[in-house]
């Protein structure tokens, strides 16, 4: 009798959920903290952390901050990063006001040409602007010609302002916009119903409406520029221009004798200094409530009429595309394909494949090439949904720790690439059993992922707050637990989310060279180590070859998810 009512009681299946979610939250922990965590002991340490024989001292950080060179290379970053964010700033809210708020023609062809920059490496656009207005740039040659002199100098900090403020214009060009499609056109409509030019509504109450984009962008672009290395290091070296990320650079790699502790020191101050930064974008974020002018009410917008400064303001546009974009983007091309890009010589008469036959002939570089797609496609994959498992935890789940995870994987946007990668580099010196990973293609891909969880994160976030926590409560009631219900509601319904932060993070990757300098070695080459490498031995040639096909790519990339997401 006991053992027939033993066979006919219901077998309950034990619930993963738990272990899942702690592996999960584990795994969180383990990627952020495992580069900082080595250099926050090497900072505070006498001697390089392979050496046993160390022990606590400050003596790093008071050698950093008494010295002079330091806190000229500090001067020198907040010099560029500040011009970088004003010029970045105002010429992207102009532009994304031009295009979305007037009746500027051909809008849709000029929203896509003024963000074509935020899908190109900056290390790539640091060597087709020098092709075209470096000392020996393809314009810069005929100016010299035409006028005597050099109109400019692109080795300077202005220079190199301009050339970050290409990079950095679509990030606020998309925040404006955003903002815009966002905001109650009537409010514009009533400032020109009262007598107002198209000028004074703008001045007077569109950039008013703006101003927690035009903050929150400036912000994000002053804490980038901080932390940018490719552009300084390309354009800043040959005349001795140094920043924070390039100094590293130098010292670390570049240079002679390598100070562990100072690399530590001026890591961890950079940390430090870009956290708080970041602290102060997010209270920005949840100011900007105060600026909502979008009702319940559907308004149709009605394009502001420029008059006669109509084909004027599309001329401006046009023309900073042309210079900044076009034209660097076809020099560095038409390079790649000449023996000696010059306005001495016709480029027709010194056509060659030679700089191509090289990268694809040489095994290491041909290695780096299918190196980046390797990480960009599998990487890309891997990220996505581990990024994509955070977000679920942290919104749609009963997990305790699930705020502090949500800040834990916003964390990384404060850490530098170039950081990440020292990082990384000293884990796998300091910890016994992960030396064989070291230097391979799998560390690039997990020091990658980790630097662009923030990414990922929020990419997928925006559509899981989307979906009614009501689905949720009607497969718990069914009897489903949260990966059941993960797995069969709430990721096919995030579905084209997923696919869109995967295509984000394989351009992503394959434009990534800064967390890889300190971490690959011969067999873990990457597209944008390998061009450093030539550029450092003065091959222009191939690394235009090489530069090139990385657009080629990021356009196959691109006109690939462009088909994919409209058949969706």
């Amino acid at each position: 009798m006991t053992a027939t009512v033993e066979a006919a009681r219901p077998v309950t299946r034990r619930s993963l959920d738990l272990p899942v979610q702690v592996a999960l939250a584990a795994a969180t922990v383990a990627l952020v903290f495992f580069p900082l965590v080595p250099i926050l002991v090497q900072a505070f340490s006498t001697r390089p952390l392979y050496d046993p024989v160390r022990a606590f001292t400050l003596s790093n950080f008071t050698r950093v901050l008494s010295s002079g060179a330091f806190w000229s290379v500090v001067g020198t970053t907040v010099a560029f990063a500040a011009l970088t964010t004003v010029l970045a700033v105002t010429l992207g809210t102009v532009l994304a006001i031009l295009v979305e708020r007037t009746d500027l023609p051909a809008r849709g062809l000029l929203n896509s040409l003024v963000i074509l920059p935020f899908y190109v490496s900056p290390l790539v656009l640091a060597f087709a602007w020098a092709v075209i207005y470096g000392p020996q740039g393809y314009l810069t040659i005929r100016a010299r010609q035409l006028i005597g002199h050099d109109p400019w100098n692109l080795y300077s900090i202005p220079g190199l302002a301009v050339v970050s403020m290409v990079y950095y214009v679509p990030y606020t060009y998309l925040y404006c916009t955003a903002a815009l499609s966002l905001s109650d056109p009537q409010v514009e409509d009533a400032a020109r119903i009262a007598g107002a030019g198209p000028l004074r509504a703008i001045r007077a109450v569109t950039l008013p409406l703006l101003r927690p984009a035009i903050t929150y962008s400036a912000l994000l672009t002053f804490v980038s520029a901080l932390e940018l290395l490719s552009i300084p290091l390309v354009l800043g070296t040959p005349a001795g221009i140094r920043v924070l990320a390039s100094y590293l650079y130098i010292l670390g790699i570049a240079g002679g004798r390598i100070d562990y502790g100072a690399i530590a020191a001026i890591s961890v101050l950079t940390v430090a200094i870009v956290t708080a930064l970041v602290w102060v974008q997010e209270r920005l974020v949840s100011e900007e409530r105060r600026f909502v002018t979008t009702g319940g009410r559907a308004s149709r917008i009605r394009p502001m009429e420029l008059g006669s400064l109509r084909w004027l303001a599309f001329v401006f546009v046009m023309a900073y595309f042309t210079f900044a974009v076009l034209l660097p983007l076809i020099g560095i091309v038409a390079q790649s394909a000449t023996a000696f890009l010059s306005p001495l010589i016709n480029p027709l008469q010194v056509l060659t494949w030679e700089n191509y036959r090289l990268i694809l002939e040489t095994e290491a570089y041909r290695r780096s090439i299918v190196n980046s797609l390797i990480i960009a496609t599998l990487g890309g994959a891997i990220g996505i949904l581990f990024m994509a498992f955070i977000s679920l935890m942290s919104y749609r789940s009963e997990f305790p720790g699930r705020r502090a995870l949500t800040y834990l994987a916003l964390y990384p946007r404060a850490i530098p690439g170039i950081i990440v990668g020292i990082g990384f580099l000293w884990a796998f010196l300091l910890i016994p059993g992960l030396g064989a990973v070291r230097n391979t293609i799998w560390a690039l891909m997990a020091a990658f992922i980790m630097r662009y969880i923030p990414l990922g994160f929020g990419a997928v976030s925006p559509a899981i707050l989307r979906i009614s926590p009501e689905l949720d409560r009607a497969a718990r009631v069914a009897g489903a637990d949260w990966l059941g219900t993960t797995r069969r509601i709430l990721l096919p319904l995030v579905r084209p989310a997923l696919l869109s932060g995967y295509i984000l993070l394989v351009i992503t990757f394959l434009k990534e060279y800064s967390s890889a300098l300190f971490l690959f070695a011969r067999g873990s080459e990457v597209i944008g180590t390998t061009m450093i490498e030539l550029w450092r031995q003065g091959n222009s040639g191939p690394v235009a070859a090489l530069a090139s096909i990385q657009i080629v790519l990021t356009l196959i990339v691109l006109a690939a998810s462009s088909a994919l997401l409209r058949r969706r």
